[in-house]
């Protein structure tokens, strides 16, 4: 019993001084304004210090990808860190291959911006763009799988590659948080986006889409993802997948069939049972 004692009063003293240190840091740290340097120049921002460079680079419009919110549990916000970030945190280890390391690649919500900092990031995340849309229609395409499209309506365009995505914003008790689709409308469609969204139980991202009605309002952030689709005419493609990996291929075949009609493109798409078939009846108007 006494060990039982002993260790709940430890855990009580450790749980007490990281709130306090934390309550502490809030309050009375003051870093002042902190230059953000970006790509060597090409963008340059300053930023009041004591925030995540994730939430920095937010609000400065600058949407770097992040599923989860910033708490360091996606991995997707990788950024270069060449100067000011810092040690790096054990939180980011898990999410770092040691040449990601040596080469200085940082989780942005994980770095903290305390002083002036210079970053590296792809030239196209200065391109991604906060979207205002409204849920222009909806349809089941399995029984749990739907259609979402969404009607742009500031920036009223997108451009997009086949095979990019888009990140929603959902709400949620703690914020808003973003969960990535990849877009299934082809890329000529440049005044909407369509989603392939799975009901996952449970599932934040996909219980928020699957509610929406006709008209709702959607913000969204992108378009995200560095795949490139081959530009030569003669190169055959073979896309593989199922379910809602249907999203990336439909965009791809329709875009090459505007592009290139004759081009050759094969199609493996599969299914537990008949009823989890679906665009058929699209594919078979090619």
């Amino acid at each position: 019993m006494i060990y039982l004692y002993a260790t709940s009063v430890f855990i009580g003293f450790m749980v007490a001084s990281t709130a306090l240190l934390l309550v502490a840091e809030r309050y009375l740290a003051n870093y002042g304004t902190c230059k953000i340097d970006i790509n060597a120049g090409h963008k340059n921002l300053e930023v009041p210090g004591g925030s995540s460079l994730l939430s920095s680079l937010i609000d400065q419009q600058i949407f770097i990808p992040s599923a989860c919110g910033g708490h360091g549990t996606c991995g997707f916000c990788k950024v270069t860190v060449a100067s000011g970030g810092g040690p790096i945190l054990p939180t980011e280890m898990t999410f770092l291959t040691r040449a990601e390391q040596r080469a200085n690649v940082r989780l942005a919500c994980q770095v903290k911006v305390k002083n002036d900092l210079q970053i590296s990031i792809p030239e196209e995340m200065l391109n991604v763009k906060l979207f205002t849309a409204v849920v222009a229609s909806t349809r089941d395409l399995t029984h749990d799988i739907k259609e979402i499209r969404l009607a742009l309506q500031e920036p009223a365009e997108i451009d997009q590659r086949p095979g990019q995505y888009a990140q929603v914003r959902v709400p949620s008790k703690d914020g808003p948080v973003f969960r990535a689709y990849s877009i299934s409308s082809p890329s000529y469609d440049k005044n909407l986006i369509e989603l392939n969204v799975r009901l996952v139980p449970g599932g934040l991202g996909s219980t928020y889409l699957h509610q929406l009605k006709v008209n709702d309002q959607v913000f969204f952030t992108g378009p995200y993802g560095e795949f490139r689709l081959s530009e030569e005419a003669a190169t055959e493609i073979i896309c593989v997948g199922g379910g809602c990996g249907m999203a990336p291929m439909k965009n791809i075949i329709f875009s090459l069939y505007a592009r290139w009609p004759e081009r050759s493109t094969w199609l493996f798409f599969g299914c537990r049972t008949t009823k989890d078939v679906f665009y058929l009846d699209e594919f078979l108007a090619l």
